[in-house]
Parts: C-alpha cells; structure tokens; sequence
C-alpha cells in the first residue's frame, strides 16, 4: 500500500524533470508526503483491527500467531515512518538519483543490524523485547533515514512546500492504486496460501516463508532495474523522446532477465545449500529444495513481469497490466487446493511457479503493444 504514493510520485515527478520544470516536481514531491502520511495512518488503524482475524485466516500456530501479531502491532503503528520512507526514497529516483536512497538504506540496515540484538535480547541498558525489539529497531533506523532523507531533499531542492490541492494529489493516487492494489491481492493471496500449505505441517509453512526469502534475491533484483526503468521512462517521455523510453525498459529487462536467470541455474543445481542458510531442520529443507527446484523456471518471467510492469508504471500506465496481472494471481486460489489433491505439497508450488511465468508472458504482450507510450500526465 506504501507503494501506492511512491509509484504515482515516480510517474509524475520524473515526467516534470524530464520537462525540465524541477520547480513543478519538487512540489509534487511535498503533496506525495501528505498522500502517503494520510495512507498510513488508515492502513495502521485498519491494521492493527484486523490482526487477529488476519491470522485466524492464515490458521497459523498458535504461537506463530502470538509471534506474529506481537510484530505487527508495533510495525503498524509506526506506518507513518515506513510510508513517509517510500515517498523519499521516489523522491530521489524521481530527479534520477538512485545512489542517495542506497546510501540512506545501506546505512539503515546497517544501523538495524546493530540494534537488532540489543532490543530483542535485551543487551546492556536496552530493554529485552523480544519479537517486537525487530519491529521496533526497523522503525527506528527507518525514521533516522527519513529525518536525514527530507534534510537532503530540502538542500537540494527536491521539494518544495506547497498548498496540499486535492486534485494532484488525487492524480497520483489514481496511478498508484493499481500497483497497491495489486500489492494488496498479492499479500491476500499468500495469506490464503498460506492456510492451504499449513496442512502441511510445519515444515511446509516454514519451507514456503524461507522459499520467498530465497527468491527474494531475485526479486530485489527486478525491483532495482525496474526503479531505474520507471525513472528514466518518465524523464524521457516528459523529454518527448519515446525511442530513448524503450530503450530504457528494454535494456533494464535484459538486465535484470540476465541476473534472474542465474538465480534460476542455481535454485535447480544447489537448492539444498541455498534452504540450510536458514534452516538446519531436514523436513524445511526437503520442502524447500523442492519449492526452489520448480520456481526455478519463473525466475526469468519474474524479470519481464516486474521491470516491464514498473517500467509501463514510470509512464503512468498502471491500469491495464494490472488487470491480467491480478487476474492470473487470484487463480492461485482454486489453483492450488486443485493440484495439491493430486500432486501434494508439490501442488501449490507448481501453481506459484505457473502463474508467475503466465504474468510474466502477460506484461511483455502488454508492453510490445506499446500504449503505454501515448499515456499523458
């Protein structure tokens, strides 16, 4: 849902820089913090209401939930920290500076890394926290970036005050809601599977939270070529210069295909060395070696659906890859209980791994039909 402001920032204020208007820019960059400060606070209040049935839903452990809902409560209720820190980070790629916000997050982590301990066991003079010591020490090393972020964006006027006028901010709204939509289908989803994998049992569950954090490699991966794609899709589209946006798109997917195809090589030949960095127990990693086996061949699609789809974001069209996108991930649902009577644990994956490759061969049909260039700001 954080990504809802930030996403329709990047699409406006990168076309203003490409415009050569900074001035315009800088003040979009101000109403996109009210856009996402007002978010925040009622997806933490709709949060912090919901926790419980959330995890009734997932039919977690009971002690998973406890955990889990620990966590989360003190997460969301630092949601304006975490929301106001997409919307600068957008801030900087959208002027095409994406060196700051790695600076500004290396640091962060770095600084969590530290305070992590400290509050979860309770270290020297800090308070022993448990679960919720992570939560808060990502809140915390999260509000120092944003503090020094804003800093830097006023110095190098990157944003400038202004009068909050509903209609821009709307018009970012409107951008950025496919995208958050489409976030929030996806995390409704995993929720839904992840009741279907918890029968399982436990080691099924565990196998599939450690199969996403493997594949995050490759994620995070696609996440940073499609920043840098949506950025320079916008400027030079604001620019005028429709060859030069295709290019970008283009040479970012080959890029980011390229990575994700070597993550893919090494799920299939080491997956059992990749499962036991986080976990020693043999059931977790029997599950997840099989999980990485058969998402191995997503990982390419994943490339063309994430850089392709983010890259048509950079121009302000959101809506139409939405939809086949959102689609093919709601099947997961009938999908998964379907092949899982047949197929096993096995089953849900096959399904993840299915329906990744279908959204990736859906968002390049969608790009090489090339409307995304005519979409104006």
């Amino acid at each position: 849902m954080a990504e809802l402001a930030s996403v329709g920032l990047t699409a406006v204020a990168s076309r203003r820089h490409g415009e050569r208007r900074p001035d315009r820019a800088a003040i979009t960059v101000y109403r996109a913090f009210w856009l996402g400060l007002s978010l925040s606070v009622v997806i933490g209040v709709a949060g912090l209401l919901m926790l419980w049935p959330l995890f009734q839903l997932m039919a977690t452990p009971s002690e998973v939930t406890v955990q889990g809902s620990s966590y989360l409560a003190v997460y969301l209720a630092g949601a304006p920290i975490v929301f106001t820190y997409f919307v600068m980070e957008a801030a900087f790629r959208s002027a095409g500076d994406t060196r700051t916000p790695l600076v500004l997050l290396a640091v962060s982590l770095g600084l969590n890394t530290v305070l992590d301990p400290l509050l979860i066991l309770g270290i020297g003079p800090f308070p022993r926290l448990g679960i919720q010591g992570a939560a808060l020490a990502t809140l915390v090393t999260r509000a120092a970036g944003c503090l020094v972020g804003y800093r830097w964006l006023v110095q190098r006027g990157l944003v400038k005050r202004a009068m909050p006028s509903l209609r821009p901010i709307l018009q970012m709204a409107w951008i950025g809601l496919p995208v958050a939509a489409g976030g929030a289908l996806f995390s409704f989803v995993y929720i839904v599977l992840t009741r279907f994998t918890s029968k399982f049992g436990t080691a099924a569950l565990a196998a599939l939270g450690v199969g996403h954090k493997v594949e995050s490699l490759s994620y995070m991966a696609c996440i940073g070529f499609g920043l840098a794609a949506a950025t320079a899709v916008g400027q030079n589209l604001g620019a005028g210069s429709k060859e030069r946006a295709v290019a970008s798109g283009r040479v970012a997917t080959m890029y980011a295909a390229a990575l994700t195809g070597l993550a893919g090589l090494a799920f299939l030949l080491v997956p059992e060395h990749l499962m036991s960095v986080f976990s020693s127990d043999p059931e977790v990693i029997a599950a997840g070696t099989s999980y990485l086996r058969i998402v191995a061949v997503a990982q390419v699609f994943m490339a063309l659906e994430i850089v392709l789809q983010m890259s048509m974001e950079g121009a302000g069209y959101s809506l139409v890859p939405w939809i086949p996108s959102s689609i093919l991930t709601l099947l997961r649902l009938p999908l998964a209980p379907l092949l899982s009577r047949s197929m096993g644990l096995a089953g849900i994956w096959w399904t993840i791994s299915g329906t990744g490759v279908a959204r990736g061969i859906a968002a390049a049909w969608i790009w090489r039909r090339g409307r995304w260039m005519d979409r104006t700001i």
